[in-house]
């Protein structure tokens, strides 16, 4: 079973919160948030309540300030835990809504998407198997969008007002 303790101040300090489920809303157990420690399991957290906003993908460990999460300031207001997964990762992205265009099927991750695909736009996808994260820039950097198994007709359906991905990876846990 995991955990994620959430801490107003940085390096752990001030009041803190631990939570072990899903929360839609954490505004009434924290004002702001400078320091995680994530045990047993993956979360997601986001920047709004209801699972929106910014998304921050955490493993387990610690993060002492916000910019270890790579987030954009200290404000969490929802969160999703994730169960490991350990079976095969599959997913076809498109270059144009409603998946038409140029597509391309992936099992692996992919550090730069113009590299192997050679479009920077991708306007929908579908994920077949597993969990996948999509970065904003190459090299697993900038603004996250965690990708459930399922079909995106547009970037928006992941949460995204551009389609710019610059790299992507499978969300993988510790054995």
């Amino acid at each position: 079973m995991g955990k994620i303790i959430f801490y107003e101040g940085r390096n752990f300090q001030g009041r803190s919160w631990e939570c072990s489920s899903d929360c839609m809303d954490t505004f009434r157990h924290f004002n702001c948030c400078n320091s995680i420690r994530v045990m047993g399991s993956h979360w997601v957290t986001y920047e709004k309540p209801h699972y929106m906003g910014y998304q921050y993908i955490l493993g387990p460990g610690e993060y002492p300030d916000y910019h270890s999460w790579m987030g954009f300031n200290n404000c969490i207001r929802s969160c999703q835990m994730f169960s490991p997964y350990r079976g095969s990762y599959r997913m076809r992205i498109y270059n144009r809504p409603d998946m038409f265009g140029q597509s391309m099927e992936f099992m692996d991750d992919c550090p730069n998407v113009y590299d192997r695909f050679h479009y920077r736009d991708i306007y929908s996808c579908n994920i077949l198997e597993g969990y996948w994260i999509f970065y904003e820039h190459p090299n697993y950097r900038g603004r996250q969008y965690i990708l459930r198994p399922g079909e995106y007709r547009a970037c928006g359906d992941w949460g995204c007002h551009n389609p710019i991905v610059g790299s992507f990876r499978r969300m993988r846990t510790a054995v």
